[in-house]
């Protein structure tokens, strides 16, 4: 056991957040290039800087684009506040990186990091129930949108029996290989899967903004490509 929890606390954890980095950055370079290409080419050179902040801070917040599902608003935000911030500020986490790194920050008060993290597994379940019982949401989704928030899931729990022995069935030994494990895939799955979103989310209303703004030209070349040229709207 310990062999296999130094392999995945050493070798596999580096090789994942590498995996990563890398990969997000290829995203977000990918997405500037766009946004510039875009910006470049368009015809209406104009930009609305605060209408584009306000739209996608409607998008992060309860009040925001799904006024109608008010509780599926309410849990998805919870979840995302708590997978973003208990990663990052855990105080075990942060030991980490100050013997690895020499690195560290303030962590998150004990009582906080724990509610958190209960928010966390609590409001992945919820999230992929909602899913489920509503029609519209559950005839687009497809496997990987039950599996993903229950993957995202399971770090935070055994993560949670790992610092709770009175609740884990488990050995802690166990439980903390499940939540290495874990963490580790999901390190991998974040720049090929929707988890991306946390990272390239705000540039997407500047894409669908300038996506908007066409070249001079464009009807021109769209008749074109219709074999419309000189016919009537």
């Amino acid at each position: 056991m310990d062999t296999w929890l130094q392999w995945l606390r050493g070798p596999v954890f580096w090789t994942a957040l590498t995996f990563m980095v890398l990969g997000l950055l290829r995203h977000l370079a990918l997405t500037v290039w766009g946004i510039a290409r875009a910006a470049r080419r368009a015809g209406d050179k104009s930009f609305p800087y605060r209408a584009v902040a306000v739209a996608t801070l409607r998008w992060l917040l309860p009040t925001g684009h799904l006024r109608n599902r008010l509780l599926y608003s309410i849990t998805s935000l919870v979840f995302h506040v708590a997978v973003i911030l208990v990663p990052i500020f855990l105080a075990g986490h942060i030991a980490l990186w100050r013997r690895g790194l020499g690195v560290s920050w303030p962590p998150l008060p004990n009582w906080m990091a724990t509610a958190l993290t209960i928010s966390a597994f609590a409001t992945a379940v919820a999230l992929v129930v909602q899913r489920a019982s509503a029609r519209d949401t559950r005839a687009l989704s497809r496997f990987r949108d039950y599996a993903l928030p229950l993957l995202v899931a399971a770090p935070f729990a055994s993560g949670f029996l790992v610092m709770h022995p009175a609740w884990n069935p488990l050995s802690r030994d166990a439980a903390l290989l499940v939540h290495v494990l874990s963490a580790d895939v999901l390190l991998f799955l974040v720049p090929i899967t929707k988890l991306n979103h946390m990272v390239l989310l705000p540039s997407t209303q500047v894409v669908s903004e300038l996506a908007w703004h066409f070249p001079p030209d464009a009807g021109q070349r769209v008749a074109v490509a219709l074999g419309k040229v000189n016919e009537p709207i």
